[in-house]
């Protein structure tokens, strides 16, 4: 269920204004805030969605661990060959 939150940009550019904001500040600024109350719920990330993500990170990051095992295994075995393995 969407709810409509009403927003008086001409007050909050008034209200900046006062504070010390030039024009072009208080207009930018205003249009982000709006920008960030029009987001979508759906838009956001939630505890499931960032444990999800920290999963296939961690998965991602031991392949990447074993992969590089092999690969330092496989130049350490041919420093040995060449050097102590005639």
């Amino acid at each position: 269920m969407a709810s409509t939150v009403l927003f008086d940009t001409h007050a909050f550019i008034k209200r900046l204004k006062d504070s010390g904001f030039e024009e072009k500040q208080a207009e930018a600024l205003t249009d982000a805030f709006k920008d960030a109350q029009n987001t979508s719920i759906e838009d956001l990330a939630t505890k499931q969605d960032l444990k999800e993500l920290e999963l296939k990170v961690d998965g991602q990051f031991n392949l990447l661990k074993w992969m590089l095992g092999f690969v330092l295994g496989g130049v350490l075995f041919l420093i040995l060959r060449a050097f102590f393995i005639s």
